[in-house]
């Protein structure tokens, strides 16, 4: 039976319907006062599923303050239990964009270790793995499947940092998630697990990680670089109604 069941029910019917939205708090961020304000704008706003660092009082504050579940995203797996005895409903390796401003960089084989580490201590718990972005796409691929063979059961996508978008409007919109929306493309064919595509996205990108393959869509900036709570609510429920399957013209003979 697939780990994805133990899921929450709602979690499960969004991924299902290819409608996932997961807000991201980020994997840096452990100020309590903006993961609370982050969590709050997430469960007002519509979205599934609430992404933060690694920590359990960071878990439990989030859950009580969106009413989501929580993912809590790390690069060390040693960190997983702990969150997930918090009340952690899933564990995720990545993403890696926080990291590479500073230089530091993984490798396929390294993603690969830290994903059968933490099946070792987490043999029951649904984890998502980033496949880091900075491989060519045939090596996502590749990795991907590695990722899936050894246990993981989502693949999540990233690429928002190495873009370098140069048109403004929704052009560069799109410009800034070419590419994890080209990984989307090519894992999702190279997988029978969903995909989360994430890294760079907005409300005019999202309909493209869909249609590109992705399960559903995680989207951080766009949301955690606000100060505002309610100008967070206000994107993100811009980011529900841009997953909102398209309405069907009525055809007037």
């Amino acid at each position: 039976m697939s780990r994805l069941t133990s899921l929450p029910a709602p979690l499960q019917a969004a991924l299902h319907s290819r409608r996932l939205l997961k807000v991201i708090a980020g994997l840096s961020n452990f100020e309590a006062a903006s993961v609370e304000r982050i969590s709050r704008a997430a469960g007002a706003g519509g979205a599934d599923l609430l992404d933060v660092a690694c920590d359990p009082k960071l878990v439990r504050l989030a859950a009580a303050a969106s009413g989501l579940p929580v993912c809590v995203s790390a690069v060390d797996p040693d960190l997983f239990p702990a969150a997930v005895a918090a009340g952690a409903a899933m564990v995720e390796i990545g993403n890696f964009d926080s990291f590479y401003p500073e230089g530091r960089i993984f490798g396929a084989e390294e993603v690969l270790a830290l994903t059968r580490r933490t099946r070792e201590l987490l043999p029951e718990v649904v984890l998502s793995v980033t496949v880091p972005h900075g491989l060519p796409l045939d090596q996502q691929q590749q990795l991907a499947s590695d990722l899936a063979a050894a246990g993981a059961d989502l693949i999540q996508t990233e690429g928002g940092t190495s873009a370098r978008p140069f048109s403004p409007g929704a052009l560069g919109l799109i410009e800034k998630a070419a590419p994890t929306l080209a990984a989307a493309h090519a894992i999702s064919r190279a997988v029978q697990i969903p995909v989360l595509c994430a890294s760079g996205l907005s409300a005019v990108t999202l309909p493209l990680a869909i249609a590109a393959g992705a399960h559903g869509v995680g989207v951080g900036s766009a949301v955690n670089r606000l100060d505002d709570e309610l100008a967070m609510v206000a994107v993100v429920r811009g980011l529900r109604e841009a997953l909102a399957p398209a309405p069907v013209a009525e055809v007037v003979g």
